[in-house]
């Protein structure tokens, strides 16, 4: 399987600048290539990868309107153009239904004034020398922070400077699956706000609340923002002050969920979760606090992490009423409000904490559906 592994670059002024025209003429040519594509498309012909690369990059140096894409590596160009060919590619699989998941729309023009820029590079393009250091066409060696060693060799790079001003090498690289040692043990999980998620084993993982613990920073340094003058060397300074705050938050956040996945997933044989309709929760007035948790990202991590570890992962159904039935007896209660966080069945007379029912509920349910793929005996009650 393919991962990629990241790493903290610091480049010196002259290749901040020679990478900053990389971006540039990186993006130029992405653009390129989406207007032939639509203009094509709108007079009613056809027209090749091949062509579309000849024009936009090839044909384009030798015009006086696009000589200066001659002064950087041509692979950062021809890995644009193929960024724009798999946007297009991705568009029309979703129309037709090939690709699965949510729909995508049209892809969209690049701006100069997006925060985060990028590019690509294949083997022919970068090379990792013996002196630990990143060499990138037209741009030269580059210090890299090694945090870990790399699996294997490269297929490619992504360089990449985010909206606070670091640079960031994106490495691809083939890792062989290694299977932790299988246990006994599965766990059903029951993600919420006030308590960031409840195993069926009992435990229960305490919400960070990254954003809320960092908003009196951020509110600060938005405010200073807000007073300096627009186009102002201090504006600019502020700007990537706030950028950085956020940053932080981000960083703090993805650590945060990568420890608590691998923890899961080293422990249990088998993972279930439910299926949260996050971008719905996400239109409600508890957006700030649904954001500030990160479920998708986790439930990703979960994900990944069993594919890799050779663990069993899968989601309930978003309609499965974890919440309204009774893990004793199975009867379900009827809806309750959030602020019933603890309930006694009507039924069996047991007496439930609202979040444990519902991961057992969930774990239950994940376990039958587990047992139905692999041929065996279906039970809720199990």
């Amino acid at each position: 399987m393919q991962l990629r592994y990241q790493y903290r670059v610091y480049p010196t002024l002259a290749q901040q600048d020679a990478l900053a025209q990389a971006f540039g003429c990186a993006r130029v040519v992405f653009n390129d290539s989406l207007r032939l594509r639509e203009d094509t498309h709108a007079a009613g012909a056809r027209i090749s990868d091949t062509d579309v690369q000849k024009q936009v990059v090839t044909t384009a140096k030798k015009t006086p309107q696009r000589a200066w894409l001659a002064e950087v590596a041509s692979v950062v160009l021809v890995q644009a153009c193929q960024d724009a060919r798999r946007a297009y590619r991705n568009w029309f699989d979703s129309l037709s239904g090939k690709r699965k998941g949510r729909k995508l729309g049209a892809p969209r023009f690049r701006s100069r004034k997006d925060r985060r820029q990028s590019i690509r590079l294949t083997r022919n393009g970068f090379r990792v020398r013996s002196n630990r250091r990143l060499y990138v066409a037209k741009v030269g060696e580059l210090e890299v922070r090694w945090s870990r060693n790399l699996p294997s060799e490269a297929s490619s790079v992504t360089i990449i400077r985010d909206s606070s001003g670091r640079f960031f090498a994106s490495f691809v690289v083939a890792v062989d699956s290694a299977p932790l040692p299988a246990t006994d043990s599965a766990v059903g999980i029951d993600l919420g706000l006030a308590t960031f998620a409840v195993l069926s084993n009992g435990k229960a993982i305490t919400s960070p609340r990254f954003l809320r613990r960092a908003e009196r920073t951020l509110r600060k340094a938005q405010h200073c923002l807000s007073r300096k003058q627009k186009g102002s060397s201090n504006r600019a300074k502020q700007r990537v002050r706030v950028a950085k705050a956020h940053a932080n938050v981000a960083d703090s956040r993805r650590d945060w969920a990568h420890k608590q996945s691998t923890m899961i997933i080293r422990d249990n044989q088998a993972v279930f979760v439910e299926d949260l309709c996050i971008r719905g929760m996400a239109r409600t007035r508890l957006a700030k606090s649904v954001h500030d948790a990160g479920w998708g990202m986790f439930t990703r991590m979960l994900e990944q992490k069993a594919t890799r570890y050779g663990r069993v992962f899968g989601k309930v159904d978003r309609y499965y009423p974890s919440s309204q039935l009774c893990s004793t007896c199975g009867v379900c209660d009827g809806p309750k409000p959030l602020s019933n966080r603890v309930w006694e069945c009507k039924a069996c007379g047991a007496v439930h904490d609202r979040d444990l029912n519902a991961a057992i509920n969930i774990y239950a349910a994940g376990h039958a559906e587990w047992l139905n793929a692999c041929g065996g005996a279906v039970s809720l009650s199990a």
